[in-house]
């Protein structure tokens, strides 16, 4: 094995490892959420998440000496991507709340299968046969999950469904806001997006604030400091690897979060979801490797 493969090869480990621990982070993040939503209103929870996650960033930001405010965070791209944060994070908070965290866990993995189409419809990418029927293959799956039309079928289900359109949206303006904007930037003003939303929905719901006890406010603590760590091991995940080889790890959330549902809060899983995750999965990693073939003379993408 030549130094150079080899020191691609550590790099990839490492950065599986990071994209794994990110992950398991993000999961405990929606543990945390899901036991708070128990005593605290939902536009609550969402307000002192996002204040403590952009505080955070904030103070990271100042201290890489970099300037809160620029131009380009008004950008088109970003003003989009705020619009798209603000959906994903409401409806996915709520589809935690109200569903199986296994279940709104597992929509939520269809995300990159609608970035992909979604950077083919908008941003003109080309996206062949192929990766279009692993596509709706997996949307597919999305649907064996939430099993329209059936008695078991509840129309709670569609949050997730709405925060998973939200978050590709989001991820396709990610790719588009102006280079300029460092990942702390990002997360800055990804978290103040939150916190619009909890507002709008607190405006809307009309629930009065509560006092959140001793232990609530550890959980909150806890989702803050989870977010803001499986944040940063996701971009270190992403700039240690290749892309290639770290990306197809984001589905061990899956894992984690049918765990921590079915250890936490005693949800079962039902056969059509585990048939569903399987087709999300499936077809999730086959366009990640589809993907790596688009430069190969004479094939179709």
């Amino acid at each position: 094995m030549t130094p150079k493969i080899a020191n691609d090869h550590s790099a990839n480990l490492l950065g599986s490892v990071w994209m794994i621990a990110a992950m398991a982070i993000f999961a405990i993040e929606d543990s945390f959420i899901k036991t708070a939503s128990k005593t605290l209103p939902i536009g609550q929870i969402l307000i002192i998440f996002g204040l403590g996650g952009a505080l955070i960033f904030a103070c990271l930001a100042r201290l890489n000496k970099e300037a809160l405010f620029s131009r380009d965070v008004v950008s088109r791209p970003m003003r989009v991507r705020v619009v798209f944060e603000v959906v994903g994070r409401l409806f996915y908070t709520l589809a935690i709340s109200l569903i199986p965290l296994s279940a709104a866990t597992v929509i939520l993995q269809a995300t990159p299968l609608v970035v992909v189409a979604g950077a083919a419809l908008v941003l003109g990418e080309k996206v062949g046969w192929r990766r279009w029927t692993a596509i709706l293959i997996g949307l597919v799956g999305v649907l064996v999950i939430i099993r329209p039309g059936t008695e078991s079928f509840s129309l709670l289900s569609i949050l997730a469904v709405i925060g998973m359109f939200g978050f590709a949206g989001r991820d396709l303006a990610s790719r588009a806001a102006p280079a300029s904007l460092s990942t702390l930037i990002l997360g800055l003003y990804g978290f103040l997006a939150i916190v619009v939303a909890g507002v709008a929905f607190s405006v809307w719901q009309s629930a009065p604030f509560v006092r959140p006890g001793l232990e609530t406010s550890s959980y909150l603590l806890g989702a803050v400091l989870a977010g803001v760590t499986a944040y940063s091991f996701l971009m270190k995940a992403m700039r240690t690897g290749e892309v290639s080889a770290v990306t197809p790890f984001r589905y061990t959330r899956l894992l984690f979060g049918i765990s921590l549902g079915v250890l936490l809060f005693g949800e079962k899983l039902s056969f059509s979801m585990l048939v569903g995750s399987g087709l999300i999965i499936v077809s999730g990693l086959f366009i990640h490797w589809r993907g790596r073939q688009v430069n190969m003379p004479g094939q179709d993408l």
